[in-house]
């Protein structure tokens, strides 16, 4: 168990804040979400996302019985078949034909698949910087894109936002955190897992870079 006496999700949340503020503070979400990009820019960033969580989800049946990441795998936070849905919406019947990763996003996403095959605790810090923050800042991305791009309230479009299965949010995150908290590990191997949780906002904010990158290019 951890050596300290400061829970683990604490420590998490304190080692990754400066690089969870960047990833919010990103130039192409503000844009995102300001309305200054149109719904082709929240079709992108959509279609990058697929990548992120088919990743994720790839391996969660063979992780669901490890002691480190398994408490972690639970069939309500899947996102795939949502993010399918919105990007069928999105982007029309051959959606799957305009679907490109980013260097950034493929480079994320090859992580999390290492994470998950050869490092539990690592994947846990991708699965809960990915999955938290979508039960909680997602919502405000869901509402924005709704209103912005006149998309079906908690509909499609935006199902990627909307967890249908998970009753009381704030109890999920509860119980989440004292999982995180329960995490077996300890010694030098909290720090190499506060470091992977660094490196996972970073890489997310990569991909927001890039695509900053490429929208900026087309105006």
């Amino acid at each position: 168990m951890l050596d300290t006496s400061t829970p683990f999700s604490t420590l998490i949340r304190s080692a990754t804040e400066q690089q969870h503020a960047e990833a919010e503070h990103s130039t192409f979400m503000k844009d995102l979400l300001t309305g200054q990009l149109g719904v082709e820019a929240f079709y992108r960033y959509t279609s990058q996302l697929w990548f992120v969580y088919s990743a994720l989800e790839k391996h969660s049946a063979a992780l669901a019985s490890d002691p480190v990441a398994g408490p972690f795998i639970k069939p309500e936070l899947n996102r795939l078949a949502a993010l399918e849905a919105d990007l069928a919406y999105l982007g029309g019947p051959r959606w799957r034909d305009e679907l490109t990763a980013l260097n950034t996003t493929a480079a994320y996403a090859a992580r999390i698949e290492e994470c998950a095959t050869q490092w539990p605790a690592g994947y846990v810090v991708h699965h809960y910087t990915r999955y938290l923050g979508d039960l909680s800042g997602g919502q405000v991305i869901r509402g924005t894109a709704e209103k912005l791009w006149d998309l079906p309230k908690k509909g499609d479009g935006v199902r990627f936002y909307v967890f249908d299965q998970i009753t009381n949010p704030a109890a999920f995150k509860r119980d989440y955190r004292d999982a995180l908290d329960a995490l077996p590990i300890e010694g030098a191997d909290v720090e190499r897992v506060l470091d992977e949780a660094r490196l996972a906002f970073t890489m997310n904010t990569n991909v927001f870079r890039d695509l900053g990158v490429e929208f900026s290019a087309r105006n």
